[in-house]
């Protein structure tokens, strides 16, 4: 659930599950508003939040429930004023003193698995250190809170500043450019919380197919025009015998990759059916079998997100989930550069041909 939390004028949004304890969303709040956990005072509907270990739906909160959180030692007492001192020597103070409470921060973040997911989210280099560095820990958490506070203060000082002059033209350049990139961290800062998928790399489409008797873990990408089987897939899979070499040539993208020729008809089965498909070896192709747009119409094939299948007529084959893909096509992806040639092929035929895959251009040349 969402939960609205009120500081200092200001409010910002955290998404929470709702057995969440009220301990774990006070060391939650500590990392956003840098109010240590005992001088934390969260207000509900007026009313003071008791109790750690109460789950926050125990508490009568619900989503979008607004929260005011408050500083204790604030409010009880009025510190006389004291010049600034450097942030070493705050840091040097905090560190010092703080050890205990910051030993107990960590094992409350780590005993509690929804804390250290919001943590692992928006902090991830201090969600590793409490697991594996105590003491990196500490120092990463201490220097959060005086890089919020600093850089407050420090974009407050630059906005008084060039408002000072509101004629000037390069103070409201800057001034724009400041509000851009204000928005752009709050877009970013709201994928986080509403769409952190969009930050993880996406699992590419296999399927599982038999070539010639071999077993392959086939690619299926509707963006590549042709379908393409690298060499040593070919020779394991023993087509190397069939290849056409007159369908020999380059394909062109980011990069160049050398295409050794062309399989006209080779049976592959994929689930229960058995498939006549041609290929397109390519020398140096880290993926063994690129299941590309040419034999997807042609067998009519259909890709089904919503039931993560590949659908060929009745029949829905399961994509392969991502413990099964091969680790060395996974850590090695790149856009597939694939061409076919057109045409019948002759001795002095020369043919080019041009195809956008994946937002690349290849070409292909034959002789």
């Amino acid at each position: 659930m969402r939960l609205n939390i009120i500081h200092n004028g200001g409010s910002f949004s955290i998404e929470v599950d709702e057995s969440m304890e009220l301990g774990d969303l006070c060391a939650l709040l500590e990392l956003e508003c840098s109010i240590p956990v005992a001088n934390q005072q969260l207000l509900y509907n007026g009313m003071p939040l008791s109790g750690a270990k109460e789950s926050l739906n125990a508490l009568g909160l619900a989503t979008n429930s607004a929260l005011h959180i408050h500083d204790k030692t604030q409010q009880q007492q009025s510190p006389p004023p004291v010049p600034q001192r450097p942030a070493d020597n705050r840091h040097g103070q905090a560190s010092s003193g703080n050890d205990a409470l910051l030993e107990a921060h960590r094992q409350q973040v780590l005993n509690n698995p929804h804390l250290m997911r919001e943590l692992s989210q928006t902090h991830p280099e201090v969600a590793e250190a409490a697991r594996n560095d105590p003491a990196e820990f500490g120092r990463l958490l201490v220097q959060l809170r005086e890089q919020q506070q600093e850089a407050a203060h420090r974009q407050q000082i630059e906005m008084e500043r060039l408002n000072a002059d509101p004629f000037n033209i390069e103070a409201q350049q800057k001034i724009e450019e400041m509000i851009r990139q204000e928005n752009i961290m709050r877009n970013m800062e709201a994928a986080l919380e509403h769409n952190p998928e969009s930050f993880a790399s996406v699992t590419m489409l296999y399927i599982d197919v038999v070539v010639n008797g071999t077993p392959i873990k086939a690619m299926v990408d509707s963006g590549a025009q042709s379908t393409v089987m690298s060499y040593s897939c070919a020779e394991r899979c023993g087509i190397m015998r069939l290849v056409d070499k007159r369908f020999a040539g380059e394909a062109r993208g980011v990069g160049k990759a050398k295409i050794l020729g062309r399989v006209h008809n080779a049976q592959m089965k994929v689930g229960l059916q058995v498939l006549m498909c041609s290929f397109a070896v390519m020398e140096g192709a880290h993926i063994e079998l690129l299941f590309g747009l040419d034999m997807l119409k042609r067998h009519q094939m259909c890709i089904d997100l919503k039931q993560n299948a590949l659908v060929i007529g009745e029949e829905n084959i399961q994509f392969l989930p991502e413990h099964m893909i091969p680790k060395e096509e996974h850590e090695q992806l790149v856009p597939p550069m694939a061409a076919v040639p057109s045409g019948t092929p002759s001795s002095s035929a020369r043919s080019e041909t041009s195809a956008q895959q994946g937002g690349m251009t290849t070409t292909t040349t034959t002789t």
